[in-house]
């Protein structure tokens, strides 16, 4: 059992030590070309699943000027999507907020839309979603808590659309134009086939599927500890490299994971492993310490092997 766990970690380690930190061009939207007999719901219902977002469709195209604007055979609509980043060293909320949104000051909308905030750092390695700005010309009557209403979904959330734009709380003026940054646009297979195409860039980066694979193992991490504590640790070493295999971790996971597995290897006195578990542990989170009283020797022994 062993000499297996030491075989499946060796090439996981070396596969871990080179994770990529790429970064995938955001996908903010992708054409579609209208065919005969489509229609807005229709194109709706194919990229997004559901038919009530024609009216995005309508938004995004300005279909609503003029007393409404049809859609005819060969016309080309922008298609609204999230898109996707990955963290690299240096980045910051704000600095990925000027960069994607437009304005540092919109760091807020873009930690929280990730589950985070603006004044905590972003994890490294971390695949982001970046939200699309809907343009909205203002109407006559119109308001932020309608327009927050109507393409936010809640009223309250006027005031994310007064920070957001700047407004300061001045009153809207017929035509402005207006940002509404949407994060709520699950796309279909279909939809991801066209955003992908769109984009040119391989699915795994572009549409989302290094965050799915972040979140899942997010979720999973306390299985590998408690497997730990528990004293499984063949199992937690078949979890932890599993996880390692994704190579699409965020450099906080690798780290959690590669401290787990010192632990296991330690346990199965598996001391090279171990090592060099403990190395890129402690590469990755420069706070980790080895406190003697609360630690094994033997992890500390091993630690100190890694140098």
């Amino acid at each position: 059992m062993r000499s297996s766990a030491r075989g499946v970690l060796g090439a996981v380690a070396a596969a871990a030590v080179v994770v990529s930190a790429l970064v995938a061009r955001p996908v903010r939207a992708f054409p579609h070309v209208v065919l005969q007999g489509e229609t807005l719901a229709s194109i709706a219902e194919r990229y997004y699943g559901r038919i009530q977002k024609e009216r995005l469709l309508v938004a995004a195209n300005f279909l609503d000027a003029r007393a409404g604007t049809p859609i005819v055979r060969g016309m080309r609509l922008e298609v609204p999507a999230v898109g996707h980043r990955r963290i690299v060293p240096g980045d910051t909320w704000e600095t990925l907020a000027a960069e994607l949104l437009g304005a540092p000051s919109r760091a807020d909308v873009l930690s929280t839309a990730n589950g985070s905030n603006p004044w905590l750092p972003p994890e490294q390695g971390a695949e982001i979603i970046v939200p699309y700005n809907l343009r909205v010309i203002v109407g006559e009557g119109d308001k932020l808590v309608t327009i927050a209403y109507r393409h936010l979904g809640e009223m309250n959330k006027a005031w994310i659309l007064d920070r957001y734009n700047g407004l300061d709380g001045r009153d809207l003026v017929r035509d402005d134009v207006l940002l509404v940054p949407l994060t709520d646009l699950p796309l279909t297979e279909a939809g991801r086939e066209a955003a992908t195409r769109a984009a040119g860039v391989a699915c795994s980066e572009g549409q989302g599927s290094a965050r799915q694979a972040q979140r899942k193992v997010a979720a999973e991490l306390p299985a590998l500890v408690a497997d730990v504590r528990a004293g499984r640790y063949a199992d937690a070493v078949t979890r932890g490299t599993r996880f390692l295999a994704s190579t699409t971790l965020t450099e906080p996971q690798i780290a959690l994971v590669q401290e787990q597995l010192t632990k296991a290897y330690v346990a199965l006195d598996a001391v090279g492993l171990a090592a060099q578990a403990c190395k890129e542990w402690r590469k990755r989170d420069r706070g980790a310490t080895l406190d003697p009283a609360m630690t094994s020797p033997k992890i500390i022994r091993a630690c100190e092997r890694a140098g």
